[in-house]
This record gives C-alpha cells, structure tokens and sequence, in this order.
C-alpha cells in the first residue's frame, strides 16, 4: 500500500506536487482573504487598486494596516513608514533561506524575494530542510500558487465588500484582533512580554506627543532598540538566562539545557 501510494506521488504532475506543498497555507488564506478584501473596500479600495495590493504587498497584516490606517485618514508617510518596520522581518527571513538559493539569477532572486510571507516561507524552509530534490524552482512556485489563493481570495472580498455596507469600526477591531493575535503567538519570553508593554506606553506617549500616527512609528523604533539593547545585554553578562534560551528555542535552536555540557 505505501510503495503504491509513493509510486502515485512520483507520478503525479508537477502542478499537483506544487499545490499538495502549498495547500495547507492556500486553504487558510481563503477565509482571512476574503476578510481582507471586504476591508479594503471599506477603506476606499476598488477591484483593481485591491489586485495590485494583493500582489505587491501581498501580506495579511501589512493589508489589514493599510486598511486601518487610510480608513483613518492617516498621513501618507506614516502608513509607508509603519509598512517598512512592519515588513522589515523580510529580510531576516530570507537570509535563512539564502543558503538554499545560491547560484540563482539576480532576476530569480528579486521575485522569489517579493513572493515571499511568512506563510510560504515556513512551507519552503521546511521543504528544503527536509527534502533535498526540493529546488528554489520548486519554492518559487509555492510561492506563486500561495499568492494566487490569496489574491483570487482578496478579489472575491472586495466584490463581496461592494454588495453590502461594512462599519469601519470593523476595520479597527480586526487590525486590533490580529495584532493581539501576533503578540500571544510571540510571547514566549519575559523579554517580549516587557516590551510589548513598554511599546504601548511609548505609543500613547509619542502620539500624543506628535499629535499623528507617526508617533507609532516612532515608538516601535525606539520600543526595538531598547529590546535590542535588553538582549544584547543579557546574552553579554548572563549567557545561561533562562530568557536566553527561550529566544534560542523561538529561533528555531535545539530544545536543550544550555547549562548542560556533556
């Protein structure tokens, strides 16, 4: 029974290949897409200026943002600025997976780097990691399928959004609800916890200073230097901090006593 099915995979088309890699992370993009879309044209979105969104942002939070932010009447640098700290861990990202990525065009580079989200990224350095006929051919592809549900998902949202009236109330909550979302899911530390914190005071302090939304801006970089310096200091004068270690398990380390010496 197991050769057979084996036998099947190796056998089936490539598309096929490519959409079963894909197809736990082009499923979930339907239900956030379509919610993505409907907010966007609340926020004065069309069909098309929605489309080209979804493929050259092509990032749930960073859409959602842009949503909030323009159904508020926020200043147009603000919304680039928060875009460009939001969308910074890219480049973090793919420096992991640039090892996988060598002897490839600059050409193939830059699309496979404006293809990229968090979602198909965990796909394809898990693939690479553990499949090694898995080519960065293979992971472009995953790619574009991925951003194919998502657009097609984002297009039928904002169709959906011009059928019926939205509260831009709405808007906010659902930025509101997925940025909590994304603080549980990184609150795996005493460190993160702290800073999550400071960030909100320095937010409400700096808007009020500037009387803008840029003062978001301005508290998520300073909220990041102090982070920045907090860690740097722990791992200089405290190398076995149990904070230490959960930022190395978080980072994808071995779950393993850093005391422990064999």
């Amino acid at each position: 029974m197991g050769r057979n099915a084996a036998r099947i995979d190796k056998d089936a088309p490539y598309w096929k290949k490519i959409l079963d890699a894909s197809l736990p992370v082009d499923l979930s993009y339907i239900p956030i897409g379509l919610a993505c879309g409907i907010l966007l044209h609340a926020s004065g979105f069309n069909v098309w200026t929605t489309l080209m969104v979804s493929i050259m942002v092509f990032s749930g939070g960073a859409q959602f943002l842009i949503a909030s932010l323009l159904a508020t009447n926020s200043p147009m640098l603000s919304v680039i600025l928060m875009l460009f700290f939001l969308e910074l861990r890219y480049a973090l990202l793919g420096s992991s997976l640039s090892k996988y990525l060598h002897g490839q065009s600059l050409g193939f580079t830059a699309i496979f780097a404006a293809s990229m989200n968090d979602e198909n990224y965990a796909l394809n350095y898990l693939k690479f990691s553990t499949d090694k006929k898995f080519t960065p051919k293979d992971a472009l592809n995953v790619e574009h399928t991925t951003l194919l549900f998502w657009t097609v998902s984002n297009l039928i949202g904002s169709l959906i959004g011009s059928a019926i009236n939205i509260d831009l109330t709405i808007v906010h909550f659902a930025l509101t609800a997925l940025f909590l979302y994304m603080i549980v899911m990184q609150s795996k530390n005493g460190l993160i916890i702290v800073i999550c914190v400071l960030s909100g005071f320095l937010a409400a302090f700096f808007m009020v200073l500037t009387k803008s939304t840029l003062g978001l801006v301005i508290s998520t970089v300073v909220a990041s230097f102090i982070g920045f310096a907090v860690e740097a200091t722990i791992r200089k004068f405290d190398p076995k901090s149990g904070w230490l270690r959960s930022i190395k398990n978080l980072a994808g380390g071995p779950d393993e006593d850093i005391n422990d010496e064999e």
